[in-house]
């Protein structure tokens, strides 16, 4: 797998793309399966949202396994995907209740252009094989990422006990934390359900003199 890092800006200075990545890509480069998302795709979410334009972050897992769902955005898939994922379905349930909005779609595109890093922890998964690629060295990136946007405060979204125990490398006690159960179907309705995380976020945002996410934002 050959990937393309003329478009990563300011994030081309992290550490990982010249000392780790090369592994990585020959790992993936010896690799007969299927592996989504397509090259083009892989470090969408970071070309699309750069550093000092980040506002708040999402933590995802990996990339849906399922061909033509994932496109590099944690969460997000094309606009066409029908039905939804079940997380992301949860997700827009939330969003129906707290800001009483329904998507039309699932792409979230309109969130990261607007500063929300919607990152996936491992940055690729074989087809149908969810997880497979959780150790194959990306949270080396993810850590550095992180640590990157501990510069400033930035509202956290910390779905689930992986994206909170990736959170520990957030120090800045002024960062928003919001940290509940993952909108998966086993764990929304302990705790993901009535968080309100969109007006909480956007609340936070405004007391802060910066200008709130539209969320009801498709493209």
């Amino acid at each position: 797998m050959q990937f393309d890092l003329s478009r990563l800006g300011d994030w081309s200075s992290l550490p990982f793309f010249d000392d780790a990545l090369p592994s990585i890509a020959s790992a993936l480069a010896t690799d007969s399966r299927t592996i989504l998302p397509p090259s083009a795709q892989v470090f969408a979410a970071l070309e699309r949202t750069q550093p000092d334009a980040v506002k708040a972050i999402i933590l995802g897992q990996d990339p849906y396994p399922t061909p033509g769902h994932a496109h590099g955005l944690a969460f997000s898939v094309e606009p066409d995907v029908r039905p939804l994922p079940r997380s992301l379905n949860n997700i827009f349930k939330e969003l129906a209740d707290d800001l009483a909005f329904q998507p039309s779609n699932g792409d979230l595109r309109p969130w990261a252009d607007q500063g929300v890093l919607l990152l996936n922890t491992a940055l690729t998964v074989p087809a149908g094989e969810a997880g497979a690629h959780a150790k194959l060295g990306w949270s080396t990136l993810v850590e550095q990422v992180l640590q990157r946007l501990d510069d400033h405060p930035r509202a956290c979204l910390l779905w689930g006990k992986h994206a909170q125990k990736l959170g520990a490398h957030l120090h800045n006690p002024d960062h928003l934390r919001i940290e509940t159960a993952h909108p998966s179907p086993l764990s929304a309705r302990r705790g993901f359900f009535g968080s309100r995380p969109f007006s909480r976020v956007n609340e936070w945002l405004i007391a802060r003199g910066d200008t709130p996410i539209d969320w009801t934002g498709t493209s």
